[in-house]
């Protein structure tokens, strides 16, 4: 078996959360979905678990961050082109998202937004052939 990225998230409202995310173009994973849960798919191994905040909380004694202050992860994910960044944007916004920050390094254009439960994720395409040597 290959090996599978699962990032879990709590949510609010689970088929608020649905439809957001069906709007911007995702599907999800019916194997992995029910009234507590649902497999957001990413990529052919990339999954983001949005739980509803009562059973996240049965994976975690720690307390579920509040996002309206705090970050406690990014979530970034390519695009293929600089209009497919902007196109994404212009989804989450009529799905009711919010627009954060727009930044372009000439090799790397990236836009961020805040989903319906304030997590924070990037949308970003990269010409990797432009990126500037380190050091």
């Amino acid at each position: 078996m290959k090996t599978k990225i699962f990032l879990n998230l709590p949510v609010k409202d689970l088929n608020r959360s649905i439809t957001f995310f069906t709007q911007l173009g995702f599907s999800f994973n019916p194997k992995f979905t029910n009234e507590k849960a649902t497999c957001l798919i990413i990529g052919d191994n990339i999954n983001v678990m949005l739980l509803v905040e009562e059973f996240f909380k049965t994976f975690t004694a720690k307390e579920i961050c509040d996002t309206a202050n705090a970050s406690e992860v990014i979530i970034s994910i390519s695009a293929e082109t600089r209009k497919g960044v902007d196109e994404m944007i212009e989804k989450v916004m009529k799905a009711g998202g919010s627009d954060m920050e727009t930044k372009d390094y000439g090799w790397m254009y990236q836009r961020n937004f805040v989903d319906l439960d304030g997590h924070h994720w990037e949308i970003f395409f990269m010409d990797e052939s432009q990126i500037p040597q380190m050091g």
